[in-house]
């Protein structure tokens, strides 16, 4: 299989996310769409990687990975606290958490 075909599964990949976080409501779908968006960026990394034969892309990688493992950590904390104050996990009811 060649590196362009995973170029091209993460485009699509990608636009399933982007296409996720334009068009949901429900914060935990938005937040899934996200990562996979992220997930698309690490497949783009690592496919250019493997066509330059070096290993620069795998460690950016990586890198993103342990980012967006924090960012799951932010996030879903967020949204718990959200849907505890107002039993709800729609994105229309996060401007309501302003102080």
């Amino acid at each position: 299989m060649s590196p362009v075909n995973y170029v091209y599964l993460a485009a699509v990949l990608f636009t399933i996310g982007a296409a996720g976080v334009l068009i949901r409501r429900n914060a935990i779908v938005v937040f899934m769409c996200i990562e996979l968006m992220l997930n698309a960026a690490n497949l783009t990394l690592v496919a250019f990687s493997r066509i330059h034969g070096n290993l620069d892309g795998q460690i950016m990688a990586f890198f993103v990975m342990v980012v967006a493992a924090a960012e799951v950590v932010v996030g879903l904390a967020i949204i718990v606290m959200m849907y505890r104050s107002r039993h709800s996990a729609s994105v229309d009811d996060a401007s309501l958490m302003k102080l």
